[in-house]
Formats: C-alpha cells, sequence, structure tokens
C-alpha cells in the first residue's frame, strides 16, 4: 500500500510532535526545544513550527528520512536511559522486585546478564 503525501506529512508532523514533548521544558519552552532539537539532529526549527502551526501539502523525502532518523535516535537514547535506571533499580532492590520485571517488559529484554 502506497502512502500518499498527506499520510507523509501527518507521520512526520507525529514524529515532530513527540520529539517536541520530550524536548520541552515547559509551555515556554517550546520554541528553545526546536532549536536543541536542530542543533542535535538538523532538523530546523522552521520544519518544526510547520509541522505544528501550518502543515504543509507535502515533504521532500530529505526532510521525512531526518525527522525519522532524529525520531528513532531519540527513541534509542531513551531506551538507553531506560536500561540504566534498570541497572540502577535492580542494584537497590534486586533483581526479582516487581519494578525491575515491569521496566524489564517494557524494554522487552531480560537484563539479567548485567547483574
Amino acid at each position: 500500500m502506497e502512502m500518499t503525501d498527506a499520510a507523509f506529512v501527518d507521520q512526520a508532523s507525529e514524529w515532530a510532535r513527540d520529539l517536541t514533548n520530550r524536548e520541552a521544558r515547559g509551555p515556554g519552552d517550546i520554541a528553545n526545544a526546536w532549536r536543541r532539537l536542530e542543533m542535535r539532529y538538523g532538523v530546523t526549527w522552521r520544519t518544526f513550527w510547520a509541522l505544528r502551526y501550518r502543515k504543509p501539502a507535502a515533504l521532500t523525502a530529505y526532510t521525512f528520512n531526518l525527522l525519522r532518523a532524529a525520531y528513532l535516535a531519540e527513541c534509542e537514547r531513551q531506551t538507553r536511559k531506560l536500561q540504566h535506571d534498570i541497572a540502577i533499580t535492580k542494584a537497590i532492590t534486586g533483581a526479582s522486585h516487581p519494578a525491575v520485571d515491569e521496566a524489564e517488559a517494557l524494554v522487552g529484554t531480560d537484563y539479567a546478564q548485567d547483574d
């Protein structure tokens, strides 16, 4: 099934919204969050602005792929942070604690080898 231009824009808009929500430190920090994301991932702040306030009819493949790469990199970064938190929780509570089991289920990997 082939995606329409509107479907590509909608997908990119979702990624941009998720990236913005993760990066913004509060309602007044959205523009600053876009600048930080631009520095980190190369997606211009104008792209974030447009996808939030005035969706374009279409996106270039370059912009779509840049947003996709940024979103995937942010997901990986969040996973690494969760893995670190799991290791700390294991050290404090023990590997058999329900919080460890729930977190490992969320990540989808058993970190028993890290004991």
